[in-house]
This record gives structure tokens, C-alpha cells and sequence, in this order.
């Protein structure tokens, strides 16, 4: 039996679970999806050599930077972001030895895994029926591998990006730098924190909520409850306001596609 699955720290509200093994269900195809926690990114290998049948992995919270150690390569989009949400796994005695192994990598000789970003595009066709006129800058709250993905498509697409962590550093200014003008030039937030996540639904990013206008798009990607606290106090100040459901079932097909058809 064919198996994929995920790989993160805390898996047990995992929409990828659900997804796909209801598309394997409805297809009458022998395979599985299962969910693997990480209690540290070094457990990865011995994952990968005790599932015979695993084809491939999606990547969560918080293993999207760290697991790129141990791949041979990166498609270029996922090179350029910095992280990766989903990874193909090619196997010697599957009939795949055409591949050069990254000297670099953990993984042994009999495995050859590559490394893709399909939160990007899962995000941008999201987001782009919500952009209007004014939306020259964004703020970006949080600097994880979901971050990387949001910057990169916003930058892709002609958006000024301002990151915002509770660890400010060059280039990424903390939630108390947040003045009425940054709110103001700042028409799009969104939040790639785990901030308001199932079971800590009641936690949300300390922006000046009371700041926001009807101009404002707030989009969370967590999807997890459907409404999250930002969500909440954002559209209780007249903003616009998304989840990350869309986006996630945008990088869960684009995700499938790789796993299906792409080669070496």
C-alpha cells in the first residue's frame, strides 16, 4: 500500500489527514495517509527507513526550515523561499538510481528525497481575488517557514513586506514598533504565527486591532477553528478577513500533483 503523510510537532487536527485519505477512499486507491510527529527534526531519518512505502511527506510547524538538511535537492521556488512543506521520496529499489546524492545529506545512499514549497502557491491564489488598489505593503506577522512562503509570493507580486516578531531583529520590527502610520500604509496583515491554532483558540498577534479600517484585509493561515481571534477583532473593526483553509487545500492538490508526476 502506498503511504504518505505529514510531519510536525503537534498533528492531532491535521487537515491533510482528512483530505487526503477521503480523496483515496472516494478514488478506490490502495493508500494511506498518515500522521508522523516529530518530537525533534533528528527522528526524520529513522522515520524515512522504517516506511517502506512511503511516497511522500508534507512538512508543518515546525520542521519547514529545519528538514531541508537532509534533502538532496530543492525545486527552485522552495530554494528561493527557504522552506518546504512537501517532499518526494524516490527509492533505489523502486527503480530510481539515476540521482546523485547531496554529500551533505542524513539521509543514506538508498534514498534520494527532494524538497518543494506548495504553500506559495496554495497562498497566492488565495489571497489574489481579496487584493484591491491600495494595497501597496503588508505586514507580515511572524518569521517561519509559513512567513517565508507569504513574503515570497507578496514580493512576487509588487507587495512591500514588513516583518513583525515578538523577537525583533535587522530587518523583522517587533509588535510594539507598530505605529498608527504603519497600520495606516499597511492595508494587508497577515498572520503566519500558530497564534489562535486549535486547542489555543483564545491567543491572537498584539496588533493595534482599534487601528484597522474597512480598507484592511486580515488573513490567518491557520484555518483551525474556521474563525480565529484575529479574525474575530479584525473583522470587529471593519476589516476584510480570510482563514488558511483555501490555501491549504490549494498547496494539498498542488502537493499531490508532485507526488504523482514529477520525475527526476
Amino acid at each position: 500500500m502506498e503511504t504518505y503523510g505529514i510531519i510536525g510537532k503537534k498533528l492531532g487536527h491535521s487537515f491533510s489527514a482528512v483530505y487526503f485519505n477521503k480523496k483515496f477512499e472516494r478514488e478506490g486507491r490502495d493508500a494511506k495517509y498518515n500522521l508522523f510527529p516529530l518530537e525533534d527534526i533528528s527522528q526524520f531519518p529513522s522515520l524515512i527507513e522504517q516506511q517502506p512505502d512511503l511516497k511522500g511527506l508534507n512538512v508543518t510547524i515546525p520542521y519547514k526550515q529545519d528538514v531541508i538538511k537532509y534533502l538532496d535537492k530543492l525545486s527552485e521556488e522552495a530554494g528561493e523561499i527557504g522552506a518546504v512543506n512537501v517532499v518526494k521520496i524516490f527509492r533505489k529499489d523502486q527503480g530510481t538510481s539515476n540521482f546523485e546524492k547531496n554529500p551533505d545529506s542524513l539521509i543514506k545512499d538508498d534514498y534520494y528525497l527532494m524538497g518543494f514549497n506548495t504553500d506559495a502557491r496554495g497562498f497566492r491564489a488565495s489571497l489574489l481575488p481579496l487584493l484591491h488598489d491600495g494595497i501597496k505593503s503588508a505586514l507580515v506577522l511572524g518569521t517561519g517557514g509559513a512567513s517565508k512562503a507569504v513574503k515570497y509570493i507578496l514580493e512576487n507580486l509588487g507587495i512591500k513586506v514588513t516583518l513583525v516578531s515578538r523577537n525583533p531583529k535587522e530587518g523583522v520590527i517587533s509588535y510594539s514598533d507598530i505605529t498608527p502610520e504603519i497600520m495606516n500604509q499597511n492595508l494587508l496583515i497577515v498572520n503566519t504565527t500558530p497564534l489562535g491554532m486549535y486547542p489555543d483558540v483564545d491567543s491572537y498577534a498584539p496588533i493595534p486591532y482599534d487601528l484597522l479600517t474597512d480598507r484592511h484585509i486580515c488573513y490567518d493561515v491557520v484555518y483551525n477553528p474556521e474563525t480565529t481571534a484575529f479574525m474575530k477583532k479584525a473583522a470587529a473593526n471593519g476589516a476584510t478577513v480570510k482563514n488558511g483553509l483555501e490555501m491549504l487545500e490549494g498547496q494539498a492538490i498542488a502537493a499531490w500533483d508532485i507526488w504523482e508526476n514529477h520525475a527526476l
